[in-house]
């Protein structure tokens, strides 16, 4: 009994430490501006902040490019502005994240029998990491996924080696949260499907294997079936996700077509390209030291071979990435390999509880080198540290994952703010500038907001003051539509700049603009 309280204490620590470094770090990343840094945070915010406000709110909104967990999870913060657009509203289930990452870490750990050192010690490898630090501060995906798809190897583990079913049931569960954040919980489900069948198959024979995977992927899929329904109710096409004009599909094409997708078929560059990712992420010391430690667990006699098979799990983000990058359903930027940007670099942080945790069970099975492996960690994380050596802020600040469009989101701040009139703009082109004009939601239309933008599509002197786009760009919807509409004729070009150009109704056609919203709720 007391052992236990220690421990359950222990937890109740670490929980206290990490938030408290998380909320220090969300505070530092806040005021130097870099929290909002990647494009696609502020394109998660306003996807959020789409469902409660703008001209056609609710939760249509949550669209089909991304999954909708995140977006879902920000809706009872991101009504406020100042959770919207400090990336609050985003950040806080990342920053629970962290900690939840840290504790499952310790527990995980506990249940490999690993001494004290040894957990602390893998948490702090994973809670130091300054990639995983500067995106729990962000309203990015990535803190999210690796807590959900952990928890679920966590469970996974425990029913592995002590058989209940309610830890199934768990493990079900938190895969099944996964899959609703990102892909990369697409494939988990696979792997730990697999997993749960072999096992119940070599313990107890086909017919029971058979119920029980039956089992498991009846809450674990329910997210992946859920999201074809979707997809199909709201767009009808199930795979509209996959296919349809703004999915990641449509993206590589451009991208295969302009020829910025240098891994598609090459297995060796796509190895490659995420290995150094791993490692630019991880630190190489962290990168090398898990892989070697990796092979030490599942070769270790002394572990229980379920323990250790179910450890195969927490590489499921390696096998999902390499894959992805082999068949160009992904693409990774690494600065001296495949250009001279980064894009993208940040999915190599996938590995990062995984490395912790193997790190952790190796500096516990090799007591006579421990302080050796823990000295030079801290050596090379101070390094890291006084150097400011973050690959993740990097691929943020100056990056492919980065758009300055601070000149067309203030040209608008300053001279749309206080006129009357509708914004037309491609929010699939330009959420980035949506959210940096510090403009209200429904001031913009846009694919999402139905009747206006069908409308505006037609005749968009009849909707729009000012019309955002890329001009001669088919690939931004605006143009697309726009361009050819009769009514374009009446607008001036009053700005340009790399990202956009801006145009402005001339006076004379003001009488006729609609300038208020006339649709009521659209269904």
């Amino acid at each position: 009994m007391i052992k236990f309280i220690q421990n359950k204490s222990v937890v109740w620590y670490l929980a206290i430490i990490l938030s408290i470094v998380s909320i220090f770090t969300f505070k530092l990343y806040l005021d130097n501006g870099l929290g909002l840094s990647y494009n696609d945070a502020r394109s998660h915010l306003d996807i959020g902040r789409r469902v409660v406000e703008g001209l056609k709110p609710g939760l249509a909104q949550l669209g089909s490019v991304w999954l909708p967990l995140d977006h879902v999870l920000m809706i009872p913060l991101v009504w406020n502005d100042w959770a919207w657009h400090s990336g609050f509203a985003g950040a806080f289930w990342n920053m629970l994240s962290y900690v939840g990452i840290g504790v499952l870490i310790y527990k995980y750990l506990e249940k490999l029998k690993v001494g004290m050192v040894g957990r602390l010690f893998g948490v702090f490898v994973f809670a130091s990491n300054l990639n995983i630090l500067y995106l729990q501060s962000t309203a990015m995906t990535e803190p999210l996924l690796l807590f959900t798809m952990l928890a679920g190897c966590y469970y996974l583990m425990i029913w592995m080696t002590e058989d209940r079913l309610l830890d199934l049931i768990k493990a079900s569960f938190w895969v099944m949260m996964s899959t609703l954040v990102r892909y990369d919980g697409w494939f988990l489900l696979a792997v730990v499907a697999g997993l749960v069948a072999l096992r119940t198959w070599y313990k107890k024979g086909y017919k029971t294997a058979e119920g029980t995977l039956i089992l498991f992927c009846t809450v674990a899929a329910f997210g992946v079936v859920l999201w074809f329904g979707w997809n199909l109710l709201i767009f009808k096409d199930p795979l509209y996700f996959a296919f349809g004009p703004y999915s990641a599909h449509a993206q590589q094409e451009q991208m295969l077509a302009a020829g910025a997708l240098p891994t598609k078929g090459n297995a060796v560059l796509s190895l490659q390209t995420y290995l150094y990712s791993m490692i630019y992420n991880s630190i190489a010391t962290v990168a090398f030291l898990g892989i070697i430690a990796t092979f030490v667990l599942w070769f270790d006699k002394k572990l229980d071979g379920a323990a250790r098979l179910a450890s195969s799990a927490l590489w499921a983000p390696f096998g999902f990435n390499i894959i992805a990058l082999i068949f160009g359903f992904s693409v990774i930027f690494i600065q001296g390999i495949s250009g001279n940007t980064w894009f993208n670099v940040r999915y190599g942080v996938m590995l990062m509880p995984t490395l912790a945790i193997f790190i952790g069970y190796f500096v516990h099975r090799f007591k006579d080198f421990r302080w050796v492996i823990i000295g030079l960690f801290m050596f090379v994380s101070f390094i890291a540290f006084t150097s400011n050596d973050s690959v993740s802020i990097d691929d943020a600040r100056v990056g492919s994952s980065q758009k300055n469009v601070s000149e067309v989101s203030g040209w608008l701040e300053k001279n749309a703010k206080d006129k009357p009139g509708f914004i037309m703009i491609s929010a699939a082109s330009h959420d980035a500038i949506i959210f940096s004009s510090n403009l209200p939601m429904k001031k913009f239309i846009h694919e999402g907001t139905g009747a206006y933008w069908e409308s505006a599509a037609i005749a968009p002197d009849r909707w729009a003051r000012w019309i955002v786009m890329r001009t001669h760009d088919v690939n931004d919807s605006t143009f697309k539509f726009v361009g050819v509409a009769p009514g374009f004729t009446k607008y001036d070009l009053v700005d340009s700049y790399p990202f956009a150009d801006i145009y402005q109704l001339r006076d004379e056609y003001l009488p006729d603009l609609n300038t208020t919203p006339v649709y009521g709720r659209q269904k």
